[in-house]
């Protein structure tokens, strides 16, 4: 069983929610060393650009890494902005230039085209080459403006299934984390890390 794992992400949002839902399992989460750069996040897929980033940073650290990358799929954009959610409005973009493209793109959906998912994949590395991939995916809407002021990222025009409603960023962290593609995807990396250190019979 591993004990130390070095996390790629430098967004203390995304951190907070890592930390959170990985708290009841036996490792210890350290954060990304200060001297170690931004990866360039030239893959095709969100496992592509999360095995990029979990693989610079055993390089870097020679620990296990563990690193994810989202996307929000809205279908009235083709599936975009996918890949490029976290510039989608240019490489220096805010959380709120993000949104404010979205809903500039969005003015002229249909009501019915308004159908959205998040998609977050994990990847936790080892220096030696092995990895866990952990997927989550969570459907929804994207509202006509912004509502709420919690959470981060898309959260405040992303209405999730199943929320009574309500965006992500109407949403205690607690509720968030139990519908989220992120949440998901983290419950299903702590289940692999659990099973992996179950003594065999």
């Amino acid at each position: 069983m591993i004990s130390r794992v070095v996390l790629a992400t430098a967004n203390p949002d995304k951190a907070a929610e890592i930390t959170a839902a990985l708290a009841d399992v036996d490792i210890e989460l350290v954060p990304r060393p200060t001297d170690v750069p931004d990866v360039d996040e030239t893959g095709s897929t969100l496992e592509a650009n999360a095995r990029l980033k979990a693989e610079a940073l055993c390089a870097a650290t020679a620990l296990p890494a563990l690193a994810d990358d989202t996307g929000l799929e809205i279908d009235a954009l083709g599936g975009g902005p996918g890949v490029y959610s976290a510039r989608f409005a240019g490489p220096d973009a805010t959380y709120s230039d993000n949104v404010k493209r979205v809903l500039a793109e969005m003015r002229t959906a249909r009501r019915a085209s308004r159908t959205a998912r998040f998609r977050t994949v994990l990847v936790l590395a080892w220096p030696d080459g092995r990895e866990i991939v952990a997927a989550g995916v969570v459907e929804g809407v994207i509202t006509d403006e912004p509502h709420g002021d919690q959470g981060f990222g898309y959260d405040p025009i992303f209405r999730p299934a199943g929320g009574r409603g309500r965006t992500f960023a109407e949403m205690t962290r607690g509720e968030k984390q139990q519908l989220s593609h992120r949440g998901r995807a983290l419950r299903t990396l702590a289940e692999q890390l659990r099973e992996a250190a179950r003594p065999t019979s």
